[in-house]
């Protein structure tokens, strides 16, 4: 097996672990590289079938690509797409334009997650987070229990030795897995030109910009590349120093600030 091949098994393995421990389970889907890589994975764990819900937390601040990518493939691959949104903070003039990115990203993302799973009663969910992405996600487990009020002690989490997972939590919990925390950026990118994977067209250069990282509209920023097939993707971040996610606003901010914001719940 090549390195893919190992990267793909492992992922594989934690998939169907959790699908076995939790059945009532869900996946969390932004639409972006990562988590489309881990719906291709489910997607082969089950012979092109995914035998639970698919969950796109909609802040209503996408890109209108965005939309137009998880309808084609929610359609196409026969998912059971349910889209969290908190219509509440919506009504109460939640937004970009009159608060803050650390407000935002609470209201319309961590309280939509946490009312969608109080409705639905969901015990456990497939993220695609990785490592090398920030590094507050570094301290990750790949099976990280959450409290009944969502929040995650990161000073506190279980040891995995050997790949040996701790995937029981406390019945009033959930559980968080994160088959992709061992991909690196680069190692997606070449699974997403192996497996020819679809991806959504802004990550592709057009007029010298390109998004490396996609969040909401508002506070996502493009940056300069001529990189617009995957290959030259590839050979870009071979040589590149910049941070994965230098074009969303909120990663700009002190590191403490995500930190906060994932203790309370954020992916």
């Amino acid at each position: 097996m090549d390195h893919l091949d190992q990267l793909e098994n492992k992922s594989i393995y934690i998939i169907r672990e959790a699908y076995y421990q939790y059945k009532n389970i869900a996946m969390l889907w932004s639409i972006g590289k990562d988590s489309t890589s881990l719906l291709w994975l489910v997607r082969k764990a089950f012979m092109g079938h995914v035998p639970f819900p698919v969950m796109h937390i909609d802040t209503t601040y996408k890109f209108p690509e965005m939309y137009i990518f998880r309808d084609k493939y929610a359609k196409e691959w026969g998912l059971n797409l349910i889209i969290a949104r908190n219509d509440d903070a919506i009504k109460r003039g939640i937004s970009y334009a009159t608060h803050d990115a650390f407000t935002c990203a609470h209201e319309l993302k961590t309280v939509a997650l946490q009312q969608t799973m109080a409705e639905k009663g969901f015990k456990a969910l497939l993220l695609g987070i990785r490592r090398d992405e920030h590094g507050i996600r570094a301290k990750e487990r790949v099976f990280s229990p959450r409290s009944q009020d969502f929040k995650w002690n990161y000073q506190d989490q279980p040891a995995e030795l050997w790949d040996q997972y701790k995937s029981k939590v406390l019945e009033e919990n959930h559980v968080r897995v994160h088959p992709l925390l061992h991909w690196t950026e680069l190692d997606i990118w070449k699974y997403v030109k192996r497996e020819k994977l679809p991806v959504n067209e802004l990550y592709y250069a057009k007029n010298g910009l390109r998004y490396r990282s996609l969040g909401c509209k508002p506070i996502t920023n493009p940056m300069k590349s001529d990189a617009d097939t995957v290959d030259k993707i590839i050979e870009e971040l071979a040589t590149t120093k910049e941070a994965e996610r230098s074009g969303r606003a909120m990663d700009k901010e002190q590191m403490y600030t995500m930190q906060k914001l994932r203790s309370l719940g954020y992916m």
